[in-house]
C-alpha cells in the first residue's frame, strides 16, 4: 500500500517554478509595457512644448502690426468734413519696415480728399511703438455707405524681404445724411439753444436798467 502511494505520487506531475512564476512575470511584463508607453507619451509631449516655445519666440521676433481704422464723426452729412483715423500698432519684437497703408475705399466720385493723404507710407516703425494718421474728407452726395478696410503691407524684419499682407479693421456700414434734412432736423434746436439764453438775459438787462433810471430819479 505505501508502495503504490509512493508510485502515484511520484507519477504525479511536478509544477516548475517558472510555471509557478509565468502569471507573475506576465504582469510584469504588462507592467514594463505601461511605463514605454508612458515614457514616450512624456517624449512626445515635451517636445510639443519645445515647438510651442520655439513657435511663439519666432512669432515675438517678428515684427506684427495691427491697423485701426475709425469714422470719428457722429453724424456723417453731404457737404460736411468726415474725418477718417488711422492708429498702426506694432506688437511684434523687430522693427516694421516699408510700412505702408492703402486706402482705395473713397472713390473720387463720392468723396473729395481735404486734408491728409489715403496712401500712407512709413520707412520703420520699432517694436511696441504706434503711430496715427488723420484724414478729411467730404461726402459729395447722400446714402448709404459701406466703409471698408485699408490695405496694409510690411516687411516683418531686416532679414526677410517678403511682404506681409493685411488689412486694417472696418468702420462698417454708415448713413451719409442729406444737407438739408440735417439742417432743418438740427438748426430750431441751435436756434433755441442761443436764443432761449439771450432772451433771458435780454430780458434781465431790461429790468435791471428800468430799476436803474427810477433810482436815479429819487
Amino acid at each position: 500500500m505505501s508502495v503504490s502511494s509512493f508510485s502515484l505520487l511520484r507519477s504525479r506531475p511536478c509544477l516548475s517554478s517558472m510555471t509557478v512564476m509565468q502569471p507573475f512575470l506576465n504582469q510584469q511584463s504588462g507592467f514594463s509595457d505601461f511605463l514605454h508607453v508612458v515614457s514616450m507619451l512624456r517624449a512626445l509631449l515635451g517636445i510639443a512644448c519645445l515647438s510651442l516655445v520655439w513657435a511663439a519666440e519666432e512669432e515675438i521676433t517678428e515684427a506684427r502690426l495691427l491697423v485701426q481704422k475709425r469714422i470719428l464723426n457722429r453724424f456723417l452729412v453731404e457737404g460736411r468734413d468726415i474725418i477718417v483715423d488711422y492708429n498702426i500698432y506694432n506688437v511684434g519684437g523687430s522693427a516694421a519696415l516699408d510700412v505702408r497703408i492703402v486706402d482705395n475705399s473713397f472713390g473720387e466720385a463720392d468723396f473729395q480728399v481735404v486734408s491728409g493723404l489715403l496712401k500712407i507710407k512709413v520707412d520703420r516703425l520699432p517694436p511696441n511703438a504706434n503711430l496715427s494718421h488723420t484724414v478729411v474728407i467730404k461726402p459729395l452726395k447722400p446714402g448709404r455707405f459701406n466703409f471698408t478696410s485699408a490695405e496694409v503691407y510690411y516687411r516683418t524684419s531686416e532679414e526677410s524681404q517678403d511682404i506681409q499682407i493685411g488689412h486694417t479693421s472696418e468702420p462698417g456700414e454708415g448713413g451719409i445724411i442729406p444737407v438739408r434734412d440735417f439742417d432743418r432736423t438740427f438748426s430750431p434746436h441751435v436756434m433755441d439753444s442761443l436764443g432761449i439764453p439771450f432772451l433771458l438775459w435780454y430780458t434781465s438787462k431790461s429790468k435791471y436798467e428800468a430799476i436803474l433810471k427810477q433810482f436815479k430819479k429819487h
